[in-house]
């Protein structure tokens, strides 16, 4: 059964190419009498003639990412926008920072490193934000150790 011109006339008709018309089996007969544009708009009504559906952009890579960044990979610089205050909060990081010098000084304290009167004065600094890091505190007790 040649239906060369019935499915040029339904690519015509629904606006694609010839390769994405699809005839119903059963309705082959009805098709094969359809030679004018209205016969065909009919049987696409019927749906005896339909278009395939088009594929989309596949999910699969992008899910694959989605399973990652749940899990907490891809957060490296280049994938960052933003200062890093967006990310973490000026206080936070005060917070995090004091709270882990003043854990120093008091071990430092107990250990009796440090007497009572050069901890009051290193806790002042800290407090003070005179310390950029733990390291920092760590190198300036050593000069006052060694002194």
């Amino acid at each position: 059964m040649n239906l060369k011109i019935q499915k040029r006339l339904a690519a015509q008709v629904l606006g694609c190419s010839q390769s994405k018309i699809i005839f119903d089996n059963e309705r082959l007969g009805d098709i094969k009498e359809s030679i004018t544009k209205i016969d065909i708009k009919n049987l696409v009504k019927e749906k005896a003639i339909a278009k395939k559906l088009e594929n989309g952009p596949s999910r699969v890579r992008a899910r694959k990412i989605a399973t990652q960044k749940r899990k907490g990979r891809r957060t490296g610089s280049g994938s960052r926008k933003g200062k890093a205050t967006a990310r973490l909060d000026s206080k936070e990081d005060w917070i995090n920072r004091i709270r882990k010098l003043r854990g120093i000084l008091k071990e430092l304290r107990e250990k009796e490193v440090l007497s009572k009167e050069q901890y009051t004065t290193l806790y002042r600094q800290a407090k003070g934000g005179f310390f950029r890091s733990q390291r920092h505190l760590k190198l300036y007790i050593n000069d006052i150790v060694n002194k």
